[in-house]
């Protein structure tokens, strides 16, 4: 078995070619992707409804998020902490390119720890940095 069907396993997923092949796309991908992105980089035959129940079935284990998008699409990213199935953690920004409109998870920049806040509670907490990555810098 390979290191990609470990991880699967590990996060009690069934091991199928299709989602091996999301897998790898993800690990090898340095911004966030839409069904539309993995239907044209995988060229799989599946339909979006696979695609879908795939993503759903990731993000509920805890082996991807959604992230933001500046056109209000669905963008999803590999979780880099350590997300389990009941509670994703992610204490990082996120960077939207204003050129290319890819999504970026920038791990480095985290959350400031807030602890009173007078009787609110906090249930989401978001960061989005917004400009140009380093491949439309350079174009």
């Amino acid at each position: 078995m390979n290191a990609l069907s470990n991880l699967l396993n590990n996060y009690g997923l069934r091991s199928t070619k299709f989602r091996l092949n999301l897998l790898e796309l993800f690990r090898n991908s340095n911004s966030s992707l839409t069904v539309d992105d993995i239907k044209r980089k995988i060229r799989t035959k599946n339909n979006k409804v696979t695609i879908y129940r795939a993503l759903e079935s990731f993000e509920k284990k805890g082996l991807i998020h959604q992230v933001p998008d500046q056109e209000n699409l669905t963008r999803y990213a590999l979780c880099l902490s350590e997300c389990k199935a009941s509670k994703h953690i992610h204490n990082h920004a996120h960077f939207i390119c204003s050129v290319c409109s890819n999504t970026f998870c920038v791990e480095n920049i985290k959350f400031p720890e807030i602890k009173d806040l007078n009787g609110f509670i906090i249930k989401d907490l978001e960061l989005t940095l917004k400009g140009n990555c380093s491949k439309c810098i350079k174009k």
